[in-house]
């Protein structure tokens, strides 16, 4: 099938390749704007005069793909919250210091942390200026106070505060991804300092979050176990703050972290239990009008429950064009389905792009929809059970297929049972999820038999304990690879050719797929190379100090951590897979470092400086040394001074005071990020 025929298709591709042009290129709205009204005039006029053509020409072609290509710039644009006229950010004074009354209103309830309750909020007022915006809110934890509810509207008297950009290498950068969804800033507060100004619900998402809380007291009476409440809470409520970190990790090594955030699968399951629910109804006069309807409006129901997330929303989009579609029984290309739900949620959520879930869904529905058929044809037990378990093998294949460049991306790792977990896991979801709507509605009405609640809830233990004995067989864990952004590219292309080739042999198939395989090793090789270089670098790490010094792709790491920290940090693992390193040597803390024609000096907590016939270049501060910097610095005239983590707040403030004095630069870890030296 050519799928590029399909007008959807190409118009939904240069949407995304709009929106891509936006993100990477800073161009005004003052110019997209009359760009895409003259575009789209011109295609207007061009649509009147070839109204008759069957066939369009190509200047009609190319003026339409730069028409939606325009569009998607445009509303990349107009969805960027930082150019609105009541924008916090264009009327608000953001010094870091400067104190504000700030009116807000709680939207969302995060996972919390080890020291914070988070919150996304949406601003009301600045030092009473009415404005609007989302910022996140950190609440310091409290014992004694409860935690805040959906449409809380809260006054703070505090700053807003930068979101710190990554301070490692290859950090996951938390900044950027709260970008993705218009959070730009942070307020860091405590139960002490915050005045409830209004606990009534009246938004669509405070009667939803009022509504999961009545379902959660309810369920509490039937003494369901923690985990099963936070698995039932993830599976048909969409919220997965109460789950621990402990089933996070067995379900993500088990290859099933998928399962626990509400997604096209339990949509689509749901959508089979409506339809078959409401198959009476079509005998009616307008049946098939009324049931589609009904599905429809129940689907986005159960979006608004679950929170609306991004991952919901596309769901839910995505399947109510498909109920449409099959209800009318109107013939369509599921392509073209997954086009459409794809185009109206890049028009009017452009950042879904770049959210991971959207990404892998996409992914998986098209490798299913496309490679699924022809792989569950190459085996036809007569069995039936069996060839149940084999169609479900053969969609895990494909889904799995669909997602490995972009899973291997962002997560370095490759759980190789896979395939056992969702064997089992698939068909026990749809049972959960059935039985999980009857006992939630039956709670609601008191009316669940302790029975019921009781079989509900081992059903669900015991698919963890499936999932928990899954994640423990290590060897079938693949971890820390390293897989750049040009290894999925390639690696999506020799898929793509590989499985054309296999559906049809020809010489251009055939060159294709040799291409694309000659193309994932030259990327193999350039990424290879890329390594071999030389780093010295001092990392942040709070309260510790961490020295690292790579060859090509070994790292010396100096630091003074224990053995089960340093298992543990992140900071090495993420450097380790970001510069593909193979082996790593750790070493004690040195007082002198050479990196090729530069000097350091390191100054610990013994303050020892004065060194024989050694003139360093760089000097690095660590463990607060008490010594007076304006001496030091009239002593050995370093050419830079570099403070790490573990030093003292007054003491970096006192040195960079001093620094600022005699004009020497200075280099902080906590505020600039690790400090590195590279020798290509």
């Amino acid at each position: 099938m050519k799928l590029l025929n399909f007008a959807i298709i190409k118009i939904t591709i240069c949407l995304i390749v709009g929106i891509l042009f936006a993100h990477y290129f800073d161009i005004h709205i003052r110019y997209i704007i009359p760009i895409t009204l003259i575009l789209i005039i011109i295609l207007s006029v061009f649509l009147i005069i070839e109204k008759a053509r069957l066939v369009k020409s190509l200047g009609f072609s190319m003026l339409t793909f730069f028409t939606f290509m325009a569009i998607g710039s445009l509303t990349y644009q107009l969805h960027d919250q930082r150019e609105f006229k009541h924008h916090y950010a264009q009327q608000t004074d953001l010094n870091i210091d400067s104190i504000k009354t700030i009116t807000f209103q709680i939207r969302e309830v995060l996972k919390p942390r080890i020291n914070h309750e988070k919150y996304i909020v949406d601003l009301l007022q600045i030092d009473h200026q009415v404005l609007r915006g989302k910022t996140l809110l950190n609440v310091k934890k409290d014992s004694l106070s409860p935690a805040f509810k959906v449409d809380d509207i809260l006054i703070a008297a505090t700053p807003l505060r930068d979101i710190n950009h990554p301070l490692n290498p290859n950090q996951f950068d938390y900044k950027a991804y709260l970008e993705n969804q218009y959070v730009y800033h942070q307020i860091f507060t405590d139960n002490s300092q915050l005045l409830v100004f209004s606990s009534e619900v009246h938004t669509l998402f405070g009667y939803a979050a009022q509504l999961r809380t009545r379902i959660n007291n309810k369920l509490r009476h039937y003494h369901f176990k923690p985990d099963e409440l936070s698995l039932i809470n993830a599976l048909l409520l969409g919220q997965r703050q109460d789950i621990s970190n402990n089933i996070l990790n067995s379900y993500f090594k088990a290859g099933a972290i998928h399962i626990l955030a509400v997604s096209g699968l339990h949509v689509g399951i749901i959508l089979y239990l409506l339809s078959s629910m409401f198959r009476p109804i079509e005998y009616l006069r307008r049946g098939r009008i009324i049931k589609i309807v009904l599905i429809v409006v129940i689907l986005w129901g159960f979006a608004v429950v679950a929170g609306l997330s991004a991952s919901v929303t596309r769901a839910v989009t995505m399947f109510s064009i498909v109920a449409i579609g099959m209800n009318l029984k109107r013939p369509s290309n599921i392509y073209n389905t997954l086009a459409i739900s794809m185009f109206l949620l890049l028009l009017f959520k452009p950042l879904f792009l770049f959210d991971v879930g959207f990404q892998m869904s996409y992914s998986a529905v098209i490798a299913i929809v496309s490679m699924q058929p022809p792989m569950v044809r190459l085996w036809q037990p007569k069995f039936k059970p069996i060839k149940k378990l084999w169609e479900i093998f053969t969609v895990t294949m494909a889904a799995q297929i669909g997602v490995l460049p972009i899973s291997l991306f962002y997560f370095h790792q490759f759980p190789g049972l896979f395939f056992l977990s969702n064997l089992v896991i698939i068909p026990v979801l749809g049972l959960i999820l059935g039985m999980g709507i009857v006992v939630i509605f039956m709670a609601l009405m008191n009316i669940l038999p302790f029975w019921l609640a009781n079989v509900y809830g081992g059903i669900i233990s015991v698919m963890n304990s499936f999932v928990r004995w899954v994640s423990l067989q290590e060897k079938f864990i693949f971890n820390d690879i390293p897989f750049s952004i040009l290894k999925v590219l390639s690696l999506y292309f020799l898929i793509m050719t590989s499985f054309f080739l296999y559906r049809k042999l020809s010489f251009r198939r055939f060159t294709a797929a040799m291409l694309s395989i000659m193309i994932f090793q030259s990327v193999l090789i350039f990424e290879k190379q890329k390594h071999q270089s030389e780093e010295f670098i001092v990392f942040h790490k709070s309260r510790f100090s961490m020295i690292g010094l790579k060859k090509n792709t070994a790292l010396t790491l100096s630091h003074n951590l224990d053995s089960v920290s340093v298992a543990k940090d992140h900071i090495i693992r993420n450097y380790k897979i970001g510069n593909s390193i193979t082996a790593i040597k750790e070493d004690s803390l040195e007082s002198i470092y050479l990196f090729h024609n530069i000097r350091f000096l390191v100054i610990d907590s013994l303050g020892i400086y004065k060194i024989p016939e050694f003139n360093p270049d760089y000097v690095i501060l660590r463990n607060s040394p008490k010594i007076n910097l304006n001496r030091l610095l009239d002593s050995i005239k370093p050419q830079l001074i570099i403070a790490d983590g573990s030093n003292y707040k007054s003491y970096l403030k006192r040195w960079e005071l001093s620094c600022l004095q005699q004009n020497i630069p200075y280099h902080l870890t906590g505020r600039e990020g690790a400090f590195v030296v590279k020798n290509e």
